[in-house]
């Protein structure tokens, strides 16, 4: 599977993250309030920022979000493959001028679209206590399971995940459905 495509729909532009894209990333991304939530609420802090922002460029499969309108980087977003079969996406951020309407439901749908093409499940991690991922999630038709991670976190202390899930026959079905 192509972990890097490019995607485009009506408003949303999707294309492999670069280097370059640094400086207009982290104008998005350094707003505190995108991550007041998130389990990893300090990422608006430069330092944490170039960790995140590093690590997507190093193991591929990161995609930068562009608004069509405006030309701009909006967010971005990943795609990981655990195992065969199935692919993560995640990773997802995306300006607050962004929230609420119908960006994250389109840049799901056309990440949806690409994999589906390769693999017959997607699978999305979750900080437990991330409510809005979690909202965001069910309307898009992720259907929350019983699994879950608690990973160790830098400064210590753990942090749990849970999984949410879209196989191809609830996505042909659901919400993102353009029928």
């Amino acid at each position: 599977m192509d972990r890097q495509p490019t995607l485009e729909g009506p408003g949303l532009l999707l294309r492999p993250l670069r280097a370059d894209d640094w400086n207009a990333l982290f104008a998005v991304a350094c707003d505190p309030e995108i991550w007041a939530i998130h389990p990893q609420h300090d990422r608006w802090q430069e330092p944490v920022f170039r960790r995140f922002f590093a690590d997507a460029l190093e193991r591929g499969g990161a995609l930068a979000v562009i608004d069509k309108v405006s030309g701009k980087v909006v967010g971005s977003s990943q795609f990981k493959q655990p195992q065969a079969g199935t692919v993560e996406i995640g990773w997802t951020f995306l300006a607050r001028s962004h929230w609420g309407g119908a960006f994250n439901r389109e840049m799901k749908r056309l990440m949806l679209e690409h994999a589906f093409g390769f693999v017959e499940l997607v699978e999305f991690r979750v900080g437990e206590s991330n409510l809005r991922s979690r909202r965001a999630m069910e309307k898009i038709g992720g259907r929350l399971t019983d699994r879950f991670d608690l990973v160790d976190l830098p400064g210590g202390g753990t942090m749990r995940h849970v999984y949410y899930e879209i196989d191809q026959a609830s996505f042909a079905s659901g919400p993102l459905n353009r029928a």
